[in-house]
């Protein structure tokens, strides 16, 4: 605290002293301006093109695919009818749809149950000390560099029901010859082989690389407190691949509820291509395109689309919830136990 002002008994005291007048900011240059710009508007600059991009291709399709489905409205109409939830309503009652749904959903679990089991032990064995391991992977990896259109094509001949190499093998071993196109159980399982062809390389890659991101030092304190190899596998390995079982399970059931290529071109019968002769292995995005493009009922077709999306949400969110529940219930202390 300042002491107390000391002053003359016959004088008056004097005013303190204007204080002086804040200096000014010395006025910026055009260059300074410029840089302090870049500072603060760069990073949005950055990650703009990404949001124009989704917008364009992404966003905008999505919400105009819901308007489109209050429509009544042809393929090559500028106009439609505004029917509200009519579409949807049909939707419910059309068998042709629940028999799509049913033919998905079997095919999804026929392929992404094994796939993903199948890439974590790919993902495993790659993990060990191998010679040569980025020949390994590389080999691994060739099924889903391959073309889509050549694999389904491939496959449709290998489960062909005359002169496929499967029936063949079949017969070799004393069995009778599967209608691979006929039969529905039968497709699904094909085409559900020609899924798992293409992505377990993909995912068991992914797999490997989180597996590779595990430190050492936790196998190292689990070996010394006892626990072999396969304990160690499922106490401290899967645990700790939460995050990565996680994202490919949802990547896995947002592809495999979008299945339309390995159906599309598995069908070997002149004149239909879109499931089958009675719809037998016919998907949603099958029917979806069938409805569009075929007998061109687009508002139609745009419910289908959003009804896919909303299911593909739904089973993505529990498959997320169920694998994050499964995947937190084994720990290292476990394993230590």
């Amino acid at each position: 605290m300042a002491g107390p002002v000391i002053t003359d008994p016959g004088r008056a005291p004097s005013r303190a002293a204007p204080a002086p007048p804040p200096a000014r900011r010395p006025r910026l240059t055009w260059r300074q301006r410029l840089s302090l710009a870049d500072v603060r508007w760069s990073p949005y600059l950055y990650v703009a093109p990404f949001f124009v991009v989704f917008g364009v291709v992404g966003l905008f399709p999505l919400l105009y695919t819901s308007y489109l489905s209050l429509f009544d409205r042809d393929l090559l109409d500028t106009e439609g009818t505004y029917v509200g939830l009519a579409n949807y309503a049909t939707l419910l009652g059309d068998t042709h749809f629940w028999t799509a749904l049913v033919n998905t959903l079997s095919i999804f679990l026929l392929s992404t149950i094994p796939q993903i089991v199948v890439a974590i032990g790919v993902a495993a064995l790659l993990n060990t000390r191998l010679r040569a391991p980025t020949g390994w992977r590389v080999g691994v990896l060739l099924p889903y560099v391959a073309s889509l259109v050549a694999l389904g094509i491939i496959f449709a001949n290998l489960f062909g029901p005359n002169y496929g190499l499967v029936n063949g093998m079949l017969e070799l071993l004393g069995l009778d010859r599967i209608d691979w196109q006929a039969n529905r159980l039968a497709s699904h399982v094909a085409i559900a082989i020609m899924v798992n062809w293409r992505w377990t390389g993909y995912n068991a890659l992914i797999v490997l690389a989180a597996m590779k991101a595990i430190p050492r030092d936790i196998h190292e304190a689990a070996m010394i407190d006892g626990a072999g190899a396969v304990r160690r596998f499922f106490s401290v390995t899967l645990p700790l691949l939460r995050p990565t079982l996680i994202f490919v399970v949802v990547t896995s059931t947002i592809g495999g509820l979008q299945i339309f290529t390995e159906p599309k071109l598995f069908d070997a019968m002149p004149g239909s291509n879109n499931g089958g002769s009675s719809n037998q292995f016919q998907t949603i995005t099958l029917y979806m395109y069938q409805t569009a493009f075929e007998t061109q009922h687009l508002g139609y077709a745009s419910a289908i689309a959003w009804v896919l999306f909303l299911l593909i949400i739904v089973i993505a969110v529990a498959n997320f919830l169920l694998t994050r529940r499964l995947a937190s219930t084994g720990s290292i202390e476990d394993g230590a136990r």
